[in-house]
């Protein structure tokens, strides 16, 4: 029986931790060669020793223009794609509040959450038009639909415009059978948790979406037949831990 993927190349960015290890290992299960983008060596590595078979690590500053153009040249030269990319990494600070941001803390919002899926979705699309079509998976986040003291408004606003670029590529990119998923999901457990201002206690971080939720989720859009293009997708803990209170009160109303 043929793996779902077999015959694919997918580039995955944030592949060493978290969301995009587990996307990058369930793609490398169905049979995909992966390449594994992220700024640290080490964590890739231990990815692609998770992942197995077909796995290469790309090293990458994705907020490097002229780095992330070179490697779109060798994700297609070298490794045959990609036929699908999944912009995964994003970063939030502890800082993160209107009076509490400085002009490089914006920078490195904007520059991680938008900028970068920005540059390696415009990077690909050339080759993606010359093999035919593809997919592009944006891991972008709840954030990005609503606005909430949670996230911050740097995150958000970033995010926001993630979502937005999406959207854009699916108008413009139908045609030539290229497809955008946005997948927004809440809180996710991931080692970006460790940012958070107020730490989320371990009994509540075990109830929150894990990333091979997430990876399950991106497998799905992907194996997908390309006449189908699944633009967005929502997700949330069963238990949203934050409106939990209220909801209590509410169910103890007579």
């Amino acid at each position: 029986m043929m793996s779902k993927l077999a015959g694919k190349t997918a580039w995955v960015t944030g592949a060493g931790s978290g969301i995009g290890r587990a996307i990058a290992v369930a793609f490398a299960a169905e049979g995909a060669k992966v390449v594994l983008t992220g700024r640290r060596k080490e964590p890739l590595e231990e990815t692609a020793a998770l992942a197995g078979g077909d796995a290469h690590i790309l090293p990458l500053d994705l907020t490097d223009a002229a780095a992330v153009t070179a490697a779109a040249k060798t994700v297609a030269e070298t490794f045959g794609g990609p036929d699908i990319l999944v912009n995964n990494a994003g970063t939030n600070l502890p800082r993160r509040y209107l009076h509490q941001l400085t002009p490089e803390a914006i920078r490195t919002l904007v520059d991680g959450n938008l900028t970068a899926p920005f540059q390696t979705s415009v990077a690909v699309l050339p080759a993606m038009k010359a093999k035919g079509g593809g997919l592009i998976i944006q891991i972008a986040s709840m954030a990005g639909k609503n606005v909430s003291f949670l996230s911050g408004p740097g995150y958000t606003a970033a995010k926001t415009g993630f979502v937005a670029l999406s959207q854009a590529i699916n108008q413009e990119n139908g045609i030539h059978n290229i497809r955008s998923c946005c997948i927004c999901p809440g809180e996710v457990a991931t080692p970006i948790l460790l940012n958070r201002p107020e730490p989320v206690p371990q009994e509540d971080v075990e109830r929150l979406l894990q990333p091979e939720d997430l990876a399950a989720m991106a497998l799905f859009v992907a194996t997908m037949p390309a006449r189908v293009n699944i633009t967005e997708m929502l997700v949330q803990p069963t238990y949203m831990r934050l409106l939990a209170p209220n909801a209590r009160k509410v169910a103890a109303l007579p």
